[in-house]
């Protein structure tokens, strides 16, 4: 699912359990991680559940890296936020990932507010070690 979609699903839903329905359905659309993705590197730490991340790296016409990221979790809130999160990133260039601002916008989507302190700390973690993966191909 596209980022500008998503956002545009948050802004037609104005109660908070809706929200947060959205979200669980936005983490049932994951595509499955391989039994094999399921390792300690893939593990993100400073989630409170468990998160999985696969990353993938390819490149452009130009050389430059693009990143392809998958995603699980063990609980259904996080793996929409998982899912959020991708929607965000995957598929973009590196230099797209470090330069786009999650906070900003999970801000406006009210997430901030909404979340548990672990959960936010969670997707920090979750940003955080997206951008070090992208940090990483651009230094390859």
């Amino acid at each position: 699912m596209v980022i500008d979609e998503i956002i545009g699903n948050f802004d037609i839903l104005d109660d908070w359990e809706d929200r947060y329905r959205y979200l669980i359905e936005l983490g049932r659309t994951l595509e499955p991680l391989p039994r094999e993705a399921y390792t300690e590197a893939n593990k993100v730490r400073g989630c409170a559940s468990q998160v999985w991340l696969e990353t993938n790296v390819t490149r452009d016409a130009r050389g430059r890296p693009l990143l392809v990221f998958r995603g699980d979790s063990d609980a259904h809130i996080v793996r929409g936020l998982v899912a959020l999160t991708l929607a965000l990133y995957s598929g973009r260039s590196a230099q797209d990932i470090i330069d786009t601002n999650a906070t900003a916008i999970f801000a406006d989507l009210g997430l901030a507010q909404h979340l548990t302190q672990q959960r936010s700390n969670g997707l920090r973690a979750l940003v955080d070690r997206i951008k070090a993966e992208a940090r990483t191909a651009l230094a390859a």
